[in-house]
């Protein structure tokens, strides 16, 4: 693909959730550095916050699509809005970013239909007039890339390359202070041995035992001496004063408690954050902050990007298997010998192995993934 060096003004299309929008935001940086160009990002609501986070970005437009999963009930007036609103900011060039198991065309066609003249995204089937530029999607048929390495590799087709590959945010000590403001009201003293566990989940398939989480909790309380910090957002309060309860000792719920910027700030001064795959891990990546991941086996694509910790896998139950027929195609293929639970005790040896210093970084597409 010919490279242009006039898109000055670009738009990028990532409407899922937080963790989706910070694994594009290396190649928005990409874009941003190659170009000189302004970046205006259309996501939803439930990555809006990070957004303002993620200093490439200069615009945040807000939309609930309905064919990305969302509690929002989007009105078909609000599409003719969107459109119209597109039309005229005068955007030389949109990029649909999208997981391999979604389709780019229904973005496309907003960006088609705003009179955006260069379009580019990976797509399946052959979309004709619909994109401008347009990368046959061969995952994950035929490789599977890391959700960032994929995005990158989108941009780069047109010559957009970052001086950085890592995430990264805006972080301030303004942020902190205020973090601290709200933890001083609590007995939790962060001179003594601390770590956060993030159980929340935005897809039950993802879910960890609370059993199991109240287990390993305890278990850090008895043999470390560990402070526990349950996070979540203000909708998973209920989990987070569940399991301090459950687990005692020196647990503590924070659910809801802060910020988004005040929960980057209180991630970026942890010495170990546990958490399902979900966004907290991906907030971890930005911050450096070394992780212990509970993945459940859905995409191999969302490893911590570039970080370093351990990625504990384990299989999705068939109950909660995806009907998306590609990834329905990757787990017969690359999933189909079952992986048992994690257990607290897994978690007990991952810590372990990080307090005296045996942490290595996470690979891109780690090997426990793939039969």
């Amino acid at each position: 693909m010919k490279l242009q060096a006039n898109y000055k003004n670009i738009l990028c299309i990532r409407p899922d959730n937080l963790g989706d929008l910070l694994m594009s935001s290396p190649a928005i940086r990409a874009l941003k550095e190659t170009f000189n160009a302004k970046i205006t990002v259309l996501t939803s609501s439930m990555a809006a916050g990070v957004a303002k986070l993620i200093p490439e970005i200069d615009e945040v437009m807000i939309c609930d699509f309905p064919w990305v999963k969302n509690a929002a009930n989007t009105s078909s007036d609000h599409f003719l809005d969107i459109i119209g609103d597109l039309k005229k900011k005068n955007f030389d060039l949109a990029v649909m970013f999208t997981v391999y198991s979604q389709n780019p065309l229904p973005a496309t066609m907003l960006a088609y239909l705003a009179e955006i003249p260069v379009r580019l995204a990976y797509c399946r089937e052959n979309p004709y007039d619909l994109l401008t530029h347009w990368l046959p999607d061969q995952e994950p048929y035929k490789l599977i890339k890391h959700q960032v390495r994929r995005d990158l590799d989108l941009v780069k087709s047109i010559g957009a390359t970052p001086s950085q590959e890592n995430l990264a945010l805006i972080q301030t000590d303004e942020a902190w202070n205020k973090a601290q403001i709200k933890l001083n009201a609590l007995p939790i003293d962060l001179q003594k041995p601390w770590l956060i566990l993030h159980a929340g989940v935005s897809e039950q398939k993802r879910t960890y035992p609370l059993e199991l989480w109240v287990q390993a909790a305890q278990k850090l309380m008895l043999k470390n001496d560990y402070q526990i910090l349950f996070t979540g957002g203000a909708k998973e309060k209920a989990l987070t004063d569940q399991l301090a309860e459950a687990s005692g000792g020196q647990s503590f719920s924070l659910g809801g408690l802060f910020s988004i910027e005040e929960f980057v700030a209180l991630i970026s001064k942890a010495p170990l954050v546990i958490s399902v795959n979900t966004g907290t891990i991906h907030l971890a990546a930005a911050t450096k902050t070394p992780v212990i991941v509970l993945y459940a086996l859905s995409n191999p694509q969302h490893a911590p990007w570039k970080s370093y910790g351990k990625v504990l896998p384990f299989t999705v139950p068939n109950n909660l298997q995806s009907k998306n027929e590609v990834i329905r195609y990757v787990n017969a293929t690359f999933f189909s010998k079952k992986i048992k639970t994690v257990s607290p005790a897994d978690i007990f040896q991952a810590v372990q192995k990080i307090r005296n210093g045996k942490t290595l970084i996470i690979p891109e597409i780690p090997e426990s993934f793939i039969n």
